[in-house]
Formats: structure tokens, sequence, C-alpha cells
């Protein structure tokens, strides 16, 4: 195949991972991201890297032992404690050995992906505005009015994806659940007791349609989620730079629970941030088009149960290889989204029902 450009919008991990996959095979790509640089904001917590998906994809793009030199295979202990006694309910720490899901940060897998890219691969601060499809091609208009024609185009922008628009026009839609998030840091040496109550990997309690969860980062940094079923307003009135008023919402809310849990709650560091979760519903599928595709948040965006970003990286390293050995554009996207699609669906369906889980009674449930 002779192609005169692929275009990536997004350079989350599924859009990296396929840039990374296809430049291995010689082929031409650039990403286009809105945000003005690498650093820009903060990339979120700590990841479970499976291993039939994720770390088959991070194996695909040549960067598995990147990917092990900063893993932590302690971070899959799983750890349930009663509200209301914090009494340890279940304590799950992986076998020596075991590396199926060991963590790494986000922001250190993101940063793999970036390396290993060609320079000038990302264009920083390019918001797409607008994808159509042309004669032979796609076209990808930005903010700032220019336009620029390619082979295909992939949408890997998230779960507000611009590309999306241009092939199902869905969006996504709030799941009747909230994230509240928060941070301790330094937490061996400021916050100890919580820091011994966290373990090496993830703690999660919970009760009457609430939850609190808290992961362990590295840096020693433990990263928190307030999660709780709410309407989509919940949070009109709350000014959530006023880090006292979030707080004293959040202990009414988790009122009864016991001290040395809510204690995650009173001793956060720096401001809370509010995450509703949003989905697209199940299925989502389109027709596919030969100059369009999805993968990542902006194909099968679901609940942060684990699963989305190993199947963007997996999306994004499958597509880049069928573009690598089809016969034609349109062919690879046939083939890409023939396999994508129906394990997204299963994959989506399993969330949906895992975050219901993640805030039953059940203790030993562990969805996230």
């Amino acid at each position: 195949m002779t192609f005169t450009g692929i275009a990536i919008a997004g350079a989350g991990l599924g859009g990296l991972a396929c840039a990374r996959v296809l430049q291995l095979h010689g082929l031409d790509v650039t990403v286009f991201e809105q945000e003005p640089a690498a650093d820009a904001r903060p990339q979120g917590g700590t990841l479970d890297m499976h291993g039939d998906t994720g770390q088959v994809a991070l194996r695909t793009a040549g960067l598995y032992e990147q990917f092990q030199a900063s893993a932590r295979p302690e971070g899959q202990q799983m750890r349930a404690l009663d509200p209301h006694t914090a009494e340890v309910v279940l304590d799950e720490i992986p076998a020596e050995g075991d590396d199926f899901r060991p963590e790494i940060d986000r922001g250190q897998l993101r940063g793999i992906l970036l390396d290993s890219l060609s320079p000038g691969t990302v264009r920083w601060g390019r918001p797409v505005a607008e994808v159509t499809a042309t004669g032979d091609g796609a076209r990808l208009t930005f903010a700032d009015g220019a336009s620029q024609d390619f082979d295909l185009v992939v949408g890997a922008d998230g779960a507000w994806s611009r590309v999306r628009r241009a092939l199902t026009g869905v969006r996504p839609e709030y799941s009747g659940v909230t994230f509240v998030e928060f941070g301790l840091d330094d937490a061996d040496r400021r916050h100890p007791a919580l820091a011994a109550l966290t373990g090496q990997g993830m703690l999660m309690t919970k009760v009457d349609g609430k939850a609190l969860i808290a992961q362990r980062n590295s840096n020693g940094h433990i990263r928190c989620y307030a999660t709780f079923y709410a309407p989509e307003d919940w949070a009109v009135g709350l000014d959530f730079a006023d880090t006292g008023a979030v707080r004293t919402h959040l202990l009414g809310r988790y009122a009864g629970w016991h001290p040395g849990l809510l204690a995650y709650l009173r001793e956060n560091d720096g401001e809370f941030a509010h995450r509703p979760l949003h989905v697209l519903p199940v299925p989502h599928a389109w027709t596919s088009t030969p100059r369009l595709t999805l993968l990542g948040d902006a194909a099968h965006l679901m609940p942060p149960l684990g699963v989305g970003a190993n199947l963007a990286m997996l999306d994004g390293t499958e597509l880049a290889t069928a573009l690598a050995t089809a016969p034609s554009v349109g062919e690879a996207v046939r083939a890409y989204e023939a396999g994508m699609l129906p394990r997204s669906i299963e994959a989506a369906k399993a969330c949906a029902s895992g975050l219901h889980d993640l805030l039953s009674d059940d203790l030993k449930s562990m969805a996230a």
C-alpha cells in the first residue's frame, strides 16, 4: 500500500501505541493533540496492564522491557475494609512472579510511548475542529481554520471525540455514578497510617451505594476516589476550588464511616476534582468507512474499571498492524473493526455490570 499519510487525532495511550507500530513498519503518521505540551496537565493515576491485552500491545510495539522497568507487580494487591469498623475483609497479595496485571502510572506509560516516536510525530496545540471524508481520503480541519488531507484519519481523541461525530454522531451519556478524585502526597512520610492502611495496591470500602477507593501510585503518592450514585446536577453550587466546602460535603455524605477511613477525606493534599462517569451506549458500532475509524474511548467509552487503557492500546497496535499488512486502507480498516467492535461490546457490557458491583454492599466484589 502507498500512503500519503495517516493522521491520528489524540495523543493518548491508544493513539501513541498506534503511531509507534505504524513507524515500526515505516509508515508515515502524524499525531495531532489539542494540549500544548506533553506535560500540560497531570496524566491521571495508575493502570494495571493486563497480560492478554495491554501487555500484548506493548510487546507488539517493542516496548515491553521499558514497561517492565517501571511496572509495579506488588501493585496488584487488593484490599477491602468494612466501612464502619475498618476491619480487613479481603487482602489479596500477588504471588511471587505474578505479573499478569502489574501497575504503572499512566504518565510513565505515556512517556515510554512518546519517547519511542520519531521527533516531531506529535503536533502539540493542534485541536481538531472537524473531520470530513473526501473522495479518496479524509480531511482534518483544525481550530484555526487550516485543513489537511490524509489517506486515513484515526479518532483516538477520547470521550468527546470530534472524529466520532463524522462516523456515528453518538455522544456519551452520564452513567449515574460520579467520582470525586483527590490525593495524598509523600504518603509514607506525611500520612503513614493511611499509607499502611492502603497497602501496596488498591484499597476499597463501600456500602449503601457509596465507596472510597485508594490506589498506590509511584513516588509515594496515593490517589483516592469518593464514588457514589448521584444525579448529574448533584454538584451545582459546590465550588471544587473550595477544598473546605467539598471536604465538608463529602464528610457529610460519608457520615457514620470509621474515622480511620474518613481520614482519607480529611487529609487530602490539594483540591478535589469532579469526575462524573460518562459512557457510550452498548453496543456502539458504525458502518465501516474506508478513510475514518476510531479506537479507545472514542470507540467504546466505558466505566474506568481497569479495561479501557488496555483495550485502547490493543486497538491501536492491531489497527497499525492491519494497515501495514492489508492490501488497501479500506480492507485494513474493515479487518481491524471486525475484531475490535465485538471485543469492545463484550467488555463494555461487563464494565456496565461491574460498575454496579463496585457500589454493591458485597465487600468482596472488587470491581475496580
